[in-house]
């Protein structure tokens, strides 16, 4: 299998392919748009600086899906993450009607966040999900299902 770097294709375009998705990914684990903007930057640094040769672009897209969910979490373990108050704005789904459901997967607690996302919003398998943040398909399983049910809880108390 011939390797190829994807990355001579230009920043412009690869942003353009991938940035919405990290950002959205960034979003869902930090919940303001401050901070995942800076980790959208800092990803795309590292893929023109240090990202390997891809096989592919689907493996371009998990390497910019696990480094963004790295990022995310070694933010959110930072001593001066406990000072910020949680999720100060709302996400741009750019698309109708998906504010509240966003604004509720956003409301999970932090490890139900990036598998719900990844699976229902960038439809990722439960495999895929485990290789990207490096948990095993169990807790994938595990963690999917306990978010469903939480999700689930909100919903019946809004009706």
């Amino acid at each position: 299998m011939a390797f190829v770097d994807l990355r001579d294709r230009g920043f412009e375009e690869v942003y353009e392919t991938y940035g919405t998705m990290v950002y959205r990914l960034a979003m869902v684990y930090l919940g303001n748009h401050a901070d995942a903007e800076d980790v959208t930057q800092e990803v795309f640094v590292r893929l023109f600086r240090k990202g390997p040769a891809f096989h592919d672009k689907e493996h371009e897209k998990r390497w910019l899906l696990r480094v963004t969910a790295n990022l995310c979490l070694d933010q959110l373990r930072g001593p001066w993450r406990s000072r910020i108050v949680e999720l100060e704005e709302a996400v741009d789904t750019q698309s109708s009607g998906g504010d509240e459901l966003v604004n509720m997967v956003l409301s999970l607690p932090k490890k139900y966040k990036g598998p719900i996302h990844l699976h229902y919003f960038e439809g990722y398998s439960v495999e895929e999900i485990s290789r990207i943040l490096r948990i095993s398909v169990s807790a994938v399983k595990m963690r999917l299902k306990r978010g469903r049910e939480l999700l689930k809880l909100e919903l019946e108390d809004k009706t």
